[in-house]
Order: structure tokens, then sequence, then C-alpha cells
């Protein structure tokens, strides 16, 4: 899997919502996955389905 950064747009529940920076495809994930301290509008980097924020 490539190396992607999104934009966490949304959270409902124990889901978080990404937009890819690139393309703008939304995508979503659990928000356990996601590097404590993310929250809206955090810009976020998605490598080997590692989540690290930016």
């Amino acid at each position: 899997m490539e190396p992607k950064d999104y934009i966490l747009t949304r959270i409902e529940g124990e889901y978080a919502y990404l937009c890819d920076v690139e393309t703008g495809n939304e995508i979503f994930i659990a928000l356990a996955l996601l590097p404590p301290g993310a929250d809206i509008g955090s810009k976020i980097h998605c490598e080997m389905f590692e989540y690290t924020l930016i």
C-alpha cells in the first residue's frame, strides 16, 4: 500500500471518516486505529496501515 495523506473530516460513533488529500475520496476506519490526539481537521499520514499525525 502506498503512503497517503488524509484529513479527518468527521467522527461517528466508533468510526472516523478520512478524506484523501489528493483525490477527495472518503474512507472510514475504526477510530481506535488513529493516533492519540487525532480530532476533526487533523492531517493524518498512512503508511503500511500505520496512521500518524502530521
